[in-house]
């Protein structure tokens, strides 16, 4: 499996027994240095094998899966970036996300805040954007999704708070 924006090793306890294995997209050396007690706990092998996730040093159809939690808002080109997940996936490989952007459209009223509040977002939390829309880029990419929940996170601001989760499949 392959993790974009793998961060603080948050998700290594919860890796399920199916997974032998974790390549981790981390550009952050902080992020991985705060990563390294959970990868030494970890039953799964972990290795640090890229620093970007618009760009993947590997080869076509070289993973089974892919997980991606709170990473597209802060990565410059996200479009890139997923269809750089997609090539390394092999066909019918999955997807596993977890991404907060784009209230859903129903709930105008939040995605002006978003719209007003982004600008000084970027600024203060490493390029965050409030404002992506998950599924839209998902399906662009060229993945089909087959499990969606989008909801707001519970004690979460609103416009900071509108989360999708999911699963979504690589042709």
């Amino acid at each position: 499996m392959v993790e974009i924006g793998f961060g603080s090793g948050h998700n290594v306890p919860f890796y399920p027994a199916a997974v032998t294995g974790v390549t981790a997209i981390e550009p952050s050396d902080v992020g991985w240095t705060l990563a390294a007690e959970r990868v030494r706990a970890s039953s799964v092998p972990v290795r640090r094998a890229g620093l970007d996730g618009q760009s993947l040093p590997f080869q076509d159809d070289s993973f089974d899966a892919a997980l991606s939690t709170w990473t597209l808002c802060t990565i410059p080109d996200a479009d890139a970036a997923l269809r750089e997940v997609r090539r390394v996936l092999k066909p019918g490989g999955t997807l596993h996300f977890l991404e907060h952007g784009l209230a859903p459209e129903e709930d105008e009223n939040v995605r002006r805040w978003q719209r007003r509040l982004e600008p000084m977002e970027k600024r203060l939390f490493g390029g965050c954007h409030l404002t992506r829309p998950t599924v839209d880029m998902l399906t662009t990419a060229g993945f089909t999704i087959t499990a969606l929940d989008v909801f707001y996170e519970k004690g979460a601001p609103k416009f900071m708070g509108a989360d999708s989760l999911g699963t979504a499949l690589s042709p």
